[in-house]
């Protein structure tokens, strides 16, 4: 099959190369892939890659397609069922012809709407999801409570601010220009902040001493401090972000407040009990955006599956200037 996959750190070593398909486990599916987006992780692992590697690693995480093949104890999907996943950074990943994923972290696609849609919303939505509802346990009791997101115009923002919205939320979206400001206001955040200036100050002046609940998806060594002074007593932070340093948490104890790290790929990595809860949430996902109750982030669509677009999508995304989603979707290059 054909595929595309990097030897190095540049972004200049993602190559185009013919690769064997990949054989399958008991509970893989072999999907044929027709649509990818792109996301800080392909880049953060692109960056691990040791010099001059001998084999190409097949990067992508997100993806859309049709089941061809599966393994012998698949249960859950059929030949020719359409699918979208998040994978797992274990394995190679969907900047291929073919891909085979876990049955238990694949998710039926949406009907309603355009695979470049689609495809944006795989693992963003199961990060915001874990985040909201597993790690802050957010439910209906915690209606009208308020909540901080910081760097609310990425990906995991962007699906944060709508799930938190639908769960009756108060949303603080941090964007720190027009255009970001004016797309999480369009998924319904209360209010903005700029994430490059104080929030504690920028937090306050609007009426709030203290949230409830933050989520940090960008800068962590940077807005500890200032989440460290905003949380308030009983409150909690759920963290996306790998610090840099260790985190200063002591001004958190005489507050009883909490602070969770999530990382979407824990359950299959790690191969967890709850595992399979990844195909029910992608499903969920997949009823919402088919019913409207969440909408796409996509935002850019470059086109063709191949070297070029793959290195262009890269730049865009370590320039750390992106609202929504990087998606391609065109496989006639295959």
């Amino acid at each position: 099959m054909k595929a595309y996959g990097a030897t190095s750190k540049s972004i200049d070593s993602i190559v185009e190369f013919e690769t064997n398909l990949p054989s399958l486990k008991p509970h893989d599916l072999l999907i044929k892939v027709d649509g990818i987006s792109i996301n800080p992780v392909d880049t953060k692992i692109r960056k691990n890659i040791e010099e001059d590697s001998l084999s190409p690693v097949i990067l992508g995480w997100d993806g859309i397609g049709t089941v061809i093949d599966k393994g012998a104890e698949v249960s859950l999907f059929k030949i020719g069922d359409r699918v979208f996943w998040a994978g797992d950074v274990t394995r190679p990943g969907s900047n291929a012809e073919f891909e085979a994923v876990d049955e238990r972290i694949v998710g039926y696609a949406p009907k309603k709407i355009s695979t470049e849609n689609a495809v944006a919303m795989p693992l963003t939505s199961l990060t915001a999801y874990e985040l909201l509802f597993e790690k802050l346990q957010i439910s209906i009791k915690d209606k009208g409570k308020s909540l901080l997101i910081i760097n609310g115009a990425g990906g995991v923002g962007s699906v944060a601010t709508q799930m938190a919205k639908q769960a009756g939320l108060t949303v603080i979206a941090s964007a720190s220009n027009p255009p970001a400001i004016e797309w999480v206001k369009a998924l319904g955040a209360d209010f903005t902040v700029n994430h490059h200036e104080d929030l504690t100050n920028q937090v306050r002046d609007l009426g709030f001493q203290y949230v409830d609940y933050v989520l940090i998806l960008n800068a962590v060594d940077q807005h500890m401090p200032a989440v460290n002074e905003l949380i308030a007593p009983q409150g909690h932070i759920a963290n996306i972000v790998q610090p840099k340093f260790p985190l200063v948490l002591d001004k958190l104890a005489h507050k009883s407040a909490s602070f969770s790290f999530e990382w979407m790929y824990t359950k299959v990595v790690s191969n967890t009990n709850d595992l399979k809860s990844q195909h029910e949430i992608l499903n969920k996902i997949s009823q919402w955006l088919d019913n409207g109750r969440l909408k796409t982030t996509m935002t850019e669509n470059l086109g063709k599956i191949n070297a070029t677009n793959l290195r262009l999508a890269h730049e865009k995304i370590e320039k750390n200037k992106t609202i929504g989603k990087i998606v391609l979707t065109s496989s006639s290059d295959f």
